[in-house]
């Protein structure tokens, strides 16, 4: 801990004025500001951070606390022994990386560049991975999550076998004598964020329980018109703050504002569910935002748009997904989930993209991120359309 703490004071006085100024994760609340100072629109933007907390984070919310309190009882147990029997390890990859989040993925990646692991279970992880995307898609339509997370360990599994009998075993293998692999600094949730969190929680899931049986909470809780909008506006916003004020000194600012940095090991698993909450739920408010605004000032329906164009839908999503970190990917998630994307394109973005994972292969290992990338797109759009011409 110390060694990481000096090298990050390093990197802070070597480079003092350009970080402290600005960063990238600024741009979504000052984006949000710019929309509040500029629009007359201002009541929709708020029933749009509104539906997003409710909707949304809170879900979200609940669906991580489970999470990683599992992931916390299970920390101290040993991984299964099939990780240990060469033939299995690309189904472990692909089971890892069916997990919510880019835990698992991040492991095999390392594994693979220490030499533990093929190139095809790199394959394997990366097309079974859905990254942070899959608790917003777990917490808002948890039959279409299974359905995605059980295609996408099957086209992993697959997919990671095909490579290793084409490629073999040994492609890409890195010399580990010339790799370290660098352990990025972790970053805690502030006492104040899990705070809130725990202040508001409890009204909050009273509030989208009534939205979720399509009743008005203003009228059940005798509130005047307009307070449980402005509540949920006020704590979205609050939020986004958080997680932005909360980013690091990273040097990667593209990483910094698409992908979610490592926990610290003394943080609660509350305090890891809000971390990761804040985050889906700031490229959750963007993508909702978007939408609406583009619906309302263009008079433009996405979801009409996308159906006359429905051909290019699952090779937008599939796309997407090759930028690394989970931030566009929670975009897309986002639009299937308001209905303006069809579930070809999920399941196309869900194979194809990476996560986070793919930034430590970019730093350490570019040229085996550039062959897995391509290796997982080509799975993603056979699947993707392949379900649109059957179903769609």
């Amino acid at each position: 801990m110390s060694q990481c703490k000096s090298s990050r004071e390093v990197s802070l006085q070597n480079s003092l004025p350009k970080k402290l100024w600005f960063k990238a994760r600024y741009l979504i609340p000052l984006l949000l500001i710019f929309i509040f100072l500029t629009t007359t629109e201002k009541e929709l933007a708020l029933n749009v951070l509104s539906d997003a907390f409710f909707q949304v984070g809170v879900f979200v919310l609940a669906t991580l606390c489970i999470y990683h309190f599992a992931a916390s009882a299970l920390n101290k147990l040993d991984l299964p022994v099939i990780k240990k029997v060469s033939e299995f390890k690309i189904i472990f990859a692909a089971l890892l990386g069916m997990l919510p989040g880019c835990g698992g993925a991040i492991i095999v990646i390392t594994q693979f560049i220490k030499g533990q692991y093929s190139f095809g279970a790199v394959v394997a992880v990366l097309t079974a991975t859905m990254g942070d995307a899959a608790f917003l898609l777990m917490a808002t339509m948890p039959a279409d999550s299974i359905s995605v997370m059980l295609i996408s360990l099957t086209v992993g599994c697959l997919s990671g076998y095909i490579t290793d009998g084409i490629f073999g075993k040994n492609f890409l293998r890195p010399n580990t004598d010339n790799i370290a692999v660098k352990k990025s600094c972790p970053i805690s949730t502030s006492k104040l964020a899990v705070a809130l969190w725990k202040l508001m929680l409890v009204p909050a899931i009273i509030i989208s329980g009534l939205m979720a049986f399509q009743q008005d909470p203003n009228e059940w809780l005798n509130l005047p018109r307009g307070s449980v909008e402005l509540f949920g506006g006020v704590f979205a916003i609050l939020a986004i703050l958080m997680w932005a004020i909360e980013s690091s000194s990273a040097d990667n600012q593209f990483q910094d504002l698409v992908a979610e940095h490592e926990k610290s090991s003394t943080s609660t698993w509350f305090a890891q569910a809000v971390q990761d909450t804040n985050f889906v739920l700031s490229w959750a408010v963007m993508a909702f935002l978007v939408f609406e605004l583009i619906n309302y000032w263009a008079d433009l329906d996405l979801t009409e748009w996308f159906g006359q164009w429905s051909m290019f839908a699952p090779l937008i999503g599939v796309l997407i997904g090759l930028i690394p970190g989970c931030g566009p990917q929670i975009v897309v998630t986002s639009l299937y989930i308001n209905g303006a994307v069809p579930f070809s394109a999920q399941l196309g973005n869900a194979i194809s993209n990476d996560g986070d994972a793919l930034f430590p292969a970019i730093a350490l290992a570019p040229k085996v991120a550039l062959y897995a990338t391509l290796c997982s797109t080509v799975p993603a759009l056979i699947v993707a359309y392949s379900y649109y011409w059957l179903f769609e």
